[in-house]
Order: structure tokens, then sequence, then C-alpha cells
């Protein structure tokens, strides 16, 4: 089978960023399948912006073609959406030259349907189309997306792709329910974002930096951007100031367009147990997390982001550490039901700091959590799983459409 894979993120665990596409694709290529994904560079992975408009690669059997369009958080909202626009418009060549049985279009941004929508209905494609987030209900509920007009677009946009579907993937249960409450009629797959168990399981080599040494390190792995609201994790250090804790450092490995404000508050109130990394390989991620007492999820208290299907999560899991978060959606009932962190309230940071002393103050609760979280990734979300239920959904597609 050969599959088309229009994704705008790509990265390896070389770079610092969402490794899910690399991860699934290159399983499917072991198992014997043709795929291509059709991306761009991105400042938080490690694909490099090459000369000219078009680079190609091959990733462990994975071709690669990407259009040379740099994608960043930091860039003006307007510039972000031009790069989105202008990428899916050239990925049309792509989508019509290609050789395919599949195509796959992985939102958002949104615009990623044009593609796929061209492969649909000019080459008879069967569609799948993956929602990584709910757009444009995300845009809207963050403030990107203000004018009627542009609200109303979006959503028909929205209508038309997930109509011309033959297969909708959603990365959580939150936003299947939301679809599906939409759009009764569409065939909706759950696949979330997946635990890597052998990588974050393999021995790495890291020596903490002095400040570190003897403490017990929580660490928050991600964007520090406007929907992530770090800014939680910050006021609750600021809380364990307050009371003299000096025991925990919180460890920051990311970038974001909120970093450098984050970082001016660390100063301005002195914050000594807070520590910003900056992006760093995905591998050195896996040893910080290996040392970790505890991980954290946070993002800004919006009904959409309530669904959200964070790597960070998977990560941490992958690496037995349990898991601090403040979403109340099923993130909360997954952690509930498994024992394997705990849910506090947003913008509480007495409640999140009391969280932190909690798994600090008792190691035999923090360690059954730790392996009630190893064994969420061997078992519910195994890469290799859901890899294979990705694919054999694709090859049930492409038989029946024979």
């Amino acid at each position: 089978m050969k599959i088309v894979y229009f994704y705008q993120y790509f990265g390896t665990p070389k770079g610092g960023w969402s490794t899910r596409v690399y991860e699934m694709t290159k399983r499917w290529v072991a198992a014997g399948h043709e795929v291509t994904v059709v991306t761009s560079p991105y400042d938080k992975s490690d694909l490099p912006v090459g000369k000219g408009l078009i680079s190609k690669y091959n990733f462990e059997g994975i071709q690669v073609i990407a259009i040379n369009l740099l994608q960043s958080n930091k860039h003006h909202v307007l510039k972000r959406l031009f790069t989105f626009c202008a990428f899916s418009l050239i990925s049309i060549f792509y989508s019509l030259k290609l050789k395919c049985d599949v195509v796959i279009a992985s939102s958002g941004p949104i615009t990623i349907g044009l593609p796929g929508l061209t492969a649909r209905y000019l080459r008879g494609k069967n569609l799948v189309f993956e929602v990584r987030d709910l757009w444009p209900e995300g845009a809207i509920q963050l403030g990107f997306m203000k004018s009627n007009w542009m609200k109303s677009i979006a959503y028909g946009f929205e209508k038309i792709c997930y109509r011309a579907s033959s297969l909708i993937v959603a990365c959580s249960d939150g936003m299947r329910d939301s679809i599906k409450t939409r759009y009764p009629e569409t065939n909706v797959l759950v696949i979330p974002n997946a635990s890597d168990v052998e990588l974050f399981q393999q021995p790495i080599e890291l020596t903490l930096p002095e400040w570190a040494q003897e403490k017990c390190v929580f660490v928050y792995t991600g964007s520090l951007g406007l929907m992530d609201d770090c800014q939680q994790i910050i006021m609750a250090a600021l809380e364990l100031k307050r009371r003299g804790n000096n025991q925990v450092k919180i460890v920051m490995i990311g970038e974001g367009a909120e970093k450098k404000y984050l970082q001016e508050f660390c100063v301005k109130n002195a914050l000594d147990n807070v520590h910003f990394l900056g992006l760093i390989p995905k591998t050195q991620v896996i040893g910080w997390l290996q040392k970790a007492y505890g991980a954290f999820v946070v993002f800004k208290n919006l009904e959409v982001l309530q669904t959200s299907s964070p790597n960070k999560m998977f990560d941490a899991f992958a690496a037995g550490v349990p898991i601090i978060q403040s979403t109340q959606g099923w993130i909360k009932q997954t952690l509930q039901k498994h024992n394997a962190g705990i849910t506090v309230l947003p913008d509480e940071p007495a409640i999140f700091a009391d969280a932190i002393e909690y798994l600090v103050n008792n190691p035999l609760v923090r360690n059954q959590m730790a392996a009630n979280s190893l064994s969420l990734a061997q078992n519910y979300f195994n890469r290799n799983k859901l890899a294979n239920d990705f694919l054999n959904a694709m090859v049930l597609l492409n038989n029946k459409h024979r």
C-alpha cells in the first residue's frame, strides 16, 4: 500500500518535537508499505531549512518531501496563517502527482485539508483526516480567530473535511466525542499519541547539574506558549518558595512565545527553584525524565483544551513518571482510573504546590504511581499497538476501495 501523509511538523528523536508521525510511519515502512510525508521545517524539530523551495530526505525508508517554509510559534499570527496557506497550496501539487492508495491529512492547522480534499475529489483516493487538535475551535477559544465571517468559513471548511473523509483519526476520546456529536454519520477511530517504551526505558547517561543533585526534580517538557499556560507551574514554584521548600527543583524544557515572560517573572521573584533548559534533543529529555520525581501537564483553562492529547504526558508514561496535571477531561479520568498521577484545579497555586509536596513526602505512593504510569505506556498507549491499529484501519479502507 502507498500512503501519502500531509503533516507540517515532521521530526525525529534528534530534535525536540513530537515524533508521532516518524514513529508511526517507520513501522508502516517496516511492515512493507511505502510512505511519503509532505512536511516543512519547524523550529522545534531537527528538519533543517534546505536550499530552494523543496528538499527531499529519507529517514529509515520514509520518503520525506520538505517544503521550505519555516514554521514557528514565535511568528506573528498573520505570518503563521500565511505559512499554513502557502504550505497547503503547494502541497496540492503533490496530492495530484504522488502515487498513492491512501492520503492522510493531519490537522491542525485545518488548512492541511486542502491537499487531502484535492486527492479525494480529483483522484478518488481514500482520505484519512487526522485530528491532533480541534480546529478551528482551538483558534477561536484562544482568541486567534474573532471575526464572524472567518469563523463561518473555518467551520464550513471543517465540515467539508469531515464529510469527505473515509476515516477520521482523533487523538483523544474528547476529540472523538466532539466530532461525533456534531457529525454523527462520520467514521471516527481514536489513535492517541503514544508512548515509546523501548526508547524511554533505555539507559541514558546524564549527569545532573550541581543545583539539581540530591533534589526532587520535577520536569515540564513541551511548548511554552499561550495555550500551555505554564504560569500555573511558575506560580506553584512561587508558593513553594513562600513555604520555604528548598527540596524541589522545577525544570522547564522547551521553547515558546511565553518563555521570555516566564523567565522575567522568575528573575523578578528570585525563583531559584525554577530552571529553563530551552530546547534539547529527545535523548536528553529522556535522561531528565528518568531522573524526575514527577512531570507536569498544564493547559489554559479552556473547554477545547480538555480534549488535548499531549506528547509530554505519553513520554512521562514511557519513562515511568507520575503526572501532575490541571486539565479536567479525559486525562483526569485516565489518571484517576489507573492511579498514575494527580489532577489539580487550574489557577490554584496552593493546590498545585500541595500535589508536588505530596509526591515528595510520600515516596511509596509516588513509586506506585510511577509503576502504574509505566503500565499505562506498556498496555494502553504502546506505540507498536497504536501504529498497527492505525495501519489496519487503512488496509481495511484500501481493500474496500478496490
